[in-house]
């Protein structure tokens, strides 16, 4: 019986199904010369890549033909005036058929490129010819075929009117019969006229591939060094009664030169808006908050306001633009979190409840993270009323970028729709391409990746879980040549949230080791307020900071602890220095992992290239790292010097940057690294 019932009915399925259409004829997907694998890319073109203006990409394809004749392949660039210029691209390891070009990008805007493979007609001759003429096969029929190609070539009229004149001379050289056979081949391989085919090939057969987009953003979208610190905790003061004076946007323009002294170009702020009181968590996220306890800058919104309002303790919305002058003069941008979630007191709550999320019991949800509960905080529901959501969120965006925020730091970006994302900050960029946005998502890689590609300008990482020589070889890596054409990296060392065990145990060393890598392996790199006085208790049974700054203020003597030699300051300015005189450090996209015979020393190198830097000298920087901060490390690492853009077999010198010291190096060096005194070198290489 049921045997019948599921003929009938994949009978009346069959029967209901439209009639297929005749098929046509089959165009190949493949051109002449098949082009494949462009890079950079994303997602076969669903989504342009990205860069910042001055970044250096290497521009890479597959290509090949049948056979055994020689192609050329041409980067074909077009810029966001409509300019287009040509690049060739050469051969990588051979027999991979992989093609590249590297090409600095410094005008922001939408770039288009495509790539174009062509027969080589002259490297093909060039190549079949050294082999027959000398042996004496085919001689007059190479020389003829040679003859032609070196007419035709002449004829070109984008060539200059002195390479078509020596292209013809020595065309008249090979046709010459009454010459030797040894000055006429000769005539037609001398050195200018293979520089001149290889500048301008003789063209066969050209193929173009896709055309891929990147959007160039500006420079601060990929490089900068960020600092965090609560407003409220500058200038705060604990009367006799035991109770809080908060501090101010005015008090806290007092710490920016400060922060600007060590190198700093970013202040990032966490939420700066009026807190509930319902619910309001007490130090060390207990549940039961003192009437002086100021809760949680996260937990937004009171009857004061909301997301478009400023704590009253804080000052006025004339504070914070005084504020921000005060950022700008120092040479700093500031920050601001946008955290898309409220209080049980945030205004939306009786306005918009449908923006929540009701249980069956009436209440509404609170934000959770097991075993991480966080009562004083309603997340957001976008489905209920996704259109009203997004255009209030806007709206917000809108108000910040008003008083003169550019940069905002989205909190927990993972937690609501990726459609939604890409919908707000395309919408931003189309009016305003400067703002940038930072996903602080620490979730599932796919996740993470993905909120890079719907428009994230930079993103939290794992850095902060990375601490063994192996793990960081394969995340560094990662970062560098396997997501870099859309994710930028902000390697933060520590959050109010995140105190690793690595931080807990690792003693000064661990804060060295940590911010020296954070500082050299990616552009962007940012500290929370606190790290320089290698503040490292925890809560117990949690991996987050004790009298957590998150759910109390937190005033610090930055000046007595450097007057007492507890503060990291001057290591953390030295590194901002690094990163401003090196502009290798400045790039993504060109870390090279070096060998090192010891399983705690990491070693790899940055290296840019003369012709992207500004005074014309090639930039190259060493970092060798005793990623154990309880021992002392001897060993030999072993260096891939062509990484350094030297030959092989080059000595050179290198001068530490952290103590000054100079040492000649070459491919086998010893090292000796003490985590008790310096774990570090940052070693700047100089050829001899």
């Amino acid at each position: 019986m049921v045997k019948n019932a599921a003929t009938r009915s994949s009978a009346a399925a069959t029967e209901a199904a439209p009639s297929a259409p005749e098929p046509g004829p089959y165009e190949p997907l493949l051109g002449r010369i098949p082009i494949l694998e462009l890079s950079p890319q994303v997602d076969e073109g669903l989504w342009a890549a990205t860069a910042f203006s001055g970044e250096v990409i290497p521009f890479r394809a597959t290509a090949f033909r049948e056979g055994h004749d020689k192609i050329g392949v041409d980067l074909i660039l077009l810029d966001p005036a409509g300019q287009q210029t040509e690049h060739h691209m050469h051969p990588l390891t051979a027999g991979t058929d992989r093609w590249e070009v590297e090409v600095q990008l410094d005008q922001t805007g939408l770039w288009r490129y495509r790539v174009q493979a062509y027969a080589d007609e002259y490297a093909t001759w060039h190549h079949n010819a050294e082999v027959k003429v000398p042996a004496g096969i085919d001689v007059e029929l190479m020389l003829t075929m040679g003859h032609d190609l070196l007419v035709t070539a002449s004829k070109d009229k984008r060539r200059s009117t002195a390479e078509r004149r020596h292209l013809s001379e020595a065309a008249k050289v090979v046709a010459d019969t009454k010459r030797p056979v040894d000055e006429r081949f000769a005539a037609a391989v001398d050195e200018r006229i293979q520089q001149v085919l290889t500048e301008r090939p003789v063209v066969g057969l050209p193929t173009l591939s896709a055309t891929r987009a990147i959007q160039v953003e500006r420079t601060r979208a990929g490089v900068g060094s960020w600092y965090e610190f609560f407003p409220r905790s500058e200038g705060a003061k604990q009367l006799p009664d035991g109770s809080w004076k908060s501090g101010t946007f005015r008090t806290a323009a007092k710490r920016l030169p400060e922060v600007a002294a060590m190198g700093f170009d970013v202040v990032y702020l966490p939420p700066i808006h009026p807190i509930g009181r319902t619910f309001r968590k007490g130090p060390n996220n207990t549940l039961d908050a003192g009437e002086n306890d100021p809760g949680s800058p996260w937990a937004i919104g009171s009857a004061e306001g909301g997301h478009d309002a400023i704590h009253p303790d804080l000052g006025t919305e004339k504070d914070f633009v005084f504020f921000l002058g005060k950022a700008k003069q120092a040479g700093l941008e500031v920050a601001l979190d946008l955290a898309l979630q409220a209080s049980p007191d945030h205004p939306w709550v009786t306005e918009h409840p449908e923006w929540f999320t009701t249980l069956p019991d009436g209440t509404i949800a609170y934000a959770e993270n097991p075993p991480k509960k966080y009562q004083d905080i309603y997340p957001i529901n976008f489905d209920n009323d996704y259109e009203g959501l997004r255009q209030e969120v806007l709206r917000i965006v809108r108000h910040w970028m008003s008083l003169g925020v550019r940069i905002f730091r989205v909190d927990n970006p993972h937690t609501k729709p990726l459609h939604f994302w890409e919908w707000l900050i395309h919408t931003v960029n189309a009016t305003d391409p400067d703002v940038v946005f930072l996903a602080e998502a620490f979730t599932r890689p796919a996740l993470l990746r993905t909120l890079a590609k719907a428009g994230f300008q930079q993103s939290y990482t794992y850095f902060t879980w990375r601490n063994t020589k192996e793990e960081l070889e394969e995340f560094l890596h990662s970062l560098a040549h396997e997501t870099a054409d859309y994710l930028r990296p902000n390697l933060f060392v520590n959050t109010p949230d995140i105190l690793t065990e690595y931080l807990q145990f690792g003693g000064p060393a661990a804060f060295k080791v940590r911010a020296a890598i954070a500082a050299t392996a990616a552009p962007t790199w940012g500290v929370y307020s606190g790290y320089e006085l290698y503040e490292n208790v925890a809560r117990p049974g949690a991996e987050e900071y004790i009298d957590n700054e998150k759910y109390e203020y937190r005033p610090r003597d930055y000046a007595k602890a450097q007057a007492q030699g507890r503060s990291l300051a001057g290591y953390l300015t030295m590194l901002n220095r690094a990163r401003s005189e090196h502009p290798a450090l400045r790039q993504l996209r060109n870390l090279h992992l070096h060998y090192s015979e010891d399983d705690s020393i990491l070693v790899y190198s940055k290296y840019l290239d003369g012709k992207f830097t500004r005074t014309g000298k090639p930039d190259a920087v060493i970092v060798v790292a005793n990623v154990d901060p309880h021992s002392v490390r001897e060993t030999i690492v072993h260096l891939d010097v062509t990484a350094l853009g030297l030959p092989l077999g080059s000595q050179f010198e290198v001068k530490d940057r952290v103590t000054g010291q100079r040492w000649t190096w070459g491919a086998d060096d010893y090292v000796r690294l003490d985590a008790f005194t310096e774990p570090v070198h940052i070693l700047a290489v100089r050829p001899l």
